[in-house]
């Protein structure tokens, strides 16, 4: 990886590799794709996002949080009415933090295409038992989802679940989750890659940060699908930055008033 520059942007802090601009969101690099990692519930980091939608004026805007059938309903008068919006998007019964995090999000760049990334909860379900090709289908292939993971980055990604679900998960278990995140990968690539198609870009893709890692996540499969596509991750985590980091481009912003999520396992 190259050598990291840190960079002050503000309330943020940003830690860049080689020439980049002081505020990655106000001045996003040029890029085919952008990816924009979040923690799911900060509101800097949907701020940020935002502001760099506003910025790059995308033709299409990729969100994880979204099925393909979800984000067809999205018009430009529902993204100007947020309560409406999210009432379309059935957003509060499918577990997402508050809406009013992501209305800035949508409201940043109301005539861009709007496409989901996301899979039903039974699709991303059966890939624990099945595998990722199996579920993906045809286009396994193109994302790399035939082939199996290095050692070295299948036990990696094991323990990454082991410790993001808060040790509590049966090891037997492990590999298919991984299976999942595979396949979730997948998905989110293969919308963007449709929306540059479709669109001739710039797409902006909206997801976690896990999804959005330029190693093995969404970046990584584009590389493999299209490899000529410009593709530009910016990672956001909390606090101060981190010193190792698979993001060339990554910002730190206060951590968010959460309760502790392993609370969730111990009540059980």
């Amino acid at each position: 990886m190259a050598a990291l520059l840190l960079l002050a942007t503000g309330a943020t802090t940003a830690r860049a590799a080689g020439d980049a601009p002081a505020d990655p969101f106000a001045n996003p690099p040029a890029a085919d794709v952008l990816i924009l990692g979040e923690v799911h519930d900060n509101p800097d980091h949907h701020l940020n996002q935002a502001r760099a939608v506003a910025a790059v004026s995308p033709a299409a805007v990729v969100y994880e949080m979204l099925t393909p059938e979800l984000a067809a309903r999205v018009t430009p008068e529902l993204t100007a009415d947020p309560g409406a919006l999210a009432t379309t998007l059935e957003w509060e019964d499918r577990g997402w933090p508050d809406f009013d995090l992501y209305a800035p999000i949508f409201a940043a760049s109301p005539m861009a295409s709007v496409r989901g990334g996301g899979l039903p909860v039974a699709e991303v379900r059966r890939a624990i038992s099945q595998g990722a090709a199996t579920v993906m289908g045809s286009d396994a292939a193109r994302f790399a989802l035939d082939q199996p993971l290095p050692s070295e980055e299948q036990d990696l990604r094991e323990a990454g679940q082991m410790a993001d679900h808060c040790d509590a998960l049966p090891p037997e278990m492990l590999p298919g989750m991984v299976e999942a995140q595979r396949l979730r990968d997948a998905a989110i690539a293969r919308a963007a890659l449709q929306a540059y198609e479709e669109t001739g870009g710039p797409v902006v893709v909206i997801t976690g940060n896990g999804h959005a890692r330029p190693d093995w996540g969404v970046p990584a499969l584009l590389a493999v699908a299209a490899p000529d596509l410009r593709v530009v991750a910016i990672g956001q985590s909390e606090g101060e930055v981190p010193a190792e980091t698979p993001f060339q481009l990554i910002a730190a912003s206060p951590p968010a008033p959460r309760e502790d999520p392993c609370l969730a396992f111990t009540r059980r």
